[in-house]
C-alpha cells in the first residue's frame, strides 16, 4: 500500500469514529500528516509505512508540538525493517507512542487501549497491582507461594503487587492461576506515560534569524513565542491575556507556498482550537486567508501598542471551532 493510501485509510478511519481531521500537512519540512479531534483529545498523527523512518529530530519536534497544543503525538505505521508491527501492541520511537492501523481501529472506532507495550527485552504489561494483591490474599497464598507458582523471587511479585509492569508471560501465567486479566490499558491518548521513559521535552530549537523581529515584537506584545523546525508554522504563540492562548504563526514573503501554509494552518487550527496568523513582508491587502490572519510587517512597525497588536491578530483570525 502507498503511503498516500494508507493516510486516506487512516484518515477515514478518524473520520467513521467521530474525529474532526484537517487537511493534510502537504508542505516539507513536517513532522505530522494530520492533526484529529474527538472532545478533548487531540492527535497529531504521522503516518508511514516503515516506521523506522521517524527520525530523533521529528520525534523530538512531535512532543514539543504536542506540549504547546495540549496533544498527543502518535504515529501510526504497517513495518519496521526488520519485521511487521504486531496488533494489540504500543511501541516507541523517540519517546513517541506507535501503533499499527489495527490497533488504530479498537482504540478510536471500537475504544479499545492496547494492553501490550514493547520495550527493551521484549512484550510487557501493565499490572493491577492491588487487584493481584487482594486476589492473592483471597485465595491465601503467601507471596512465596506466587512467587514459586510464577518462577520467580518473592521480592519480584512484591514489586508486581507495588505497580511494576510484568512480562506478557507472566501476565498469561497471572491470569491461567487466578483465572483473572490483571493487565491494565495503556493510555495512548495520553502518550502512553504511564508505561514509556518519561524523558523531558525536548528543548525547542533557535529562532530563525529572519524572524527575529516579529518574534520581538510579538514578545512585547505579551506572547511566548515557542520556535518550530518541522512544521507547517514557524511557531505556536501564546497569549496569556486571551481566552483562546495559542496562535499559530508563520512568517515569510507571501508566495504560493506561504498561502497553502497559511491555508494549512487554518485547517489545523479549526482543530486545535487555536487562532493562526501569517505575518508577510508585504502587504496583501487583504485581512485572512480561510480564517488565518495576514498582518504585514510594515503594519507591525506601525503599531506601538501591544494590546493594539493583539486586537489585530484577533480581529483578523476566525475564532477556533469548539466542534
Amino acid at each position: 500500500m502507498s503511503r498516500t493510501a494508507l493516510i486516506e485509510n487512516v484518515t477515514a478511519m478518524l473520520e467513521d469514529a467521530g474525529f474532526l481531521v484537517s487537511e493534510r500537512c502537504a508542505v516539507r519540512p513536517k513532522s505530522f500528516d494530520v492533526a484529529a479531534r474527538r472532545g478533548e483529545d487531540l492527535v497529531l498523527l504521522k503516518i508511514l509505512g516503515n516506521v523506522d523512518a521517524l527520525d530523533s529530530e521529528t520525534g523530538a519536534e512531535m512532543r514539543r508540538l504536542g506540549e504547546y497544543l495540549q496533544a498527543t503525538p502518535m504515529v501510526i505505521g504497517i513495518r519496521t525493517r526488520d519485521e511487521e508491527l504486531k496488533p494489540g501492541v504500543v511501541y516507541f520511537r523517540h519517546g513517541v507512542p506507535v501503533i499499527n492501523p489495527d490497533t488504530g481501529y479498537d482504540l478510536f472506532v471500537e475504544e479499545m487501549p492496547p494492553l501490550i507495550y514493547a520495550a527493551p527485552g521484549g512484550l510487557y504489561v501493565s499490572l493491577d497491582g492491588d487487584l493481584l494483591a487482594d486476589e492473592r490474599e483471597e485465595r491465601g497464598w503467601s507471596l512465596g507461594r506466587l512467587a514459586t507458582e510464577l518462577g520467580v523471587s518473592r521480592r519480584t511479585v512484591s514489586k508486581y503487587e507495588d505497580g511494576m509492569n510484568a512480562s506478557i508471560e507472566v501476565a498469561i501465567q497471572l491470569e491461567e492461576l487466578f483465572n483473572e486479566p490483571f493487565s491494565s490499558p495503556v493510555n495512548v491518548l495520553n502518550g502512553a506515560d504511564g508505561v514509556r521513559d518519561a524523558d523531558p521535552t525536548p528543548s525547542a530549537p533557535a529562532t530563525d534569524p529572519d524572524d527575529e523581529h516579529v518574534v520581538h515584537v510579538l514578545t512585547n506584545a505579551g506572547f511566548t513565542v515557542h520556535p518550530t523546525a518541522r512544521a507547517p508554522f514557524k511557531a505556536v504563540s501564546e497569549d496569556e491575556g486571551s481566552a483562546v492562548t495559542r496562535v499559530l504563526t508563520g512568517h515569510s514573503a507571501f508566495t504560493p507556498a506561504a498561502e497553502k501554509r497559511a491555508r494549512i494552518m487554518s485547517s489545523i487550527g479549526e482543530v486545535a482550537r487555536t487562532r493562526s496568523v501569517y505575518f508577510t513582508e508585504e502587504d496583501e491587502g487583504r485581512d485572512s486567508v480561510d480564517g488565518t490572519a495576514l498582518v504585514s510587517c510594515a503594519e507591525l512597525a506601525d503599531i506601538s501598542d501591544p494590546e493594539e497588536i493583539r486586537d489585530l491578530i484577533r480581529d483578523r483570525a476566525e475564532a477556533p471551532s469548539e466542534a
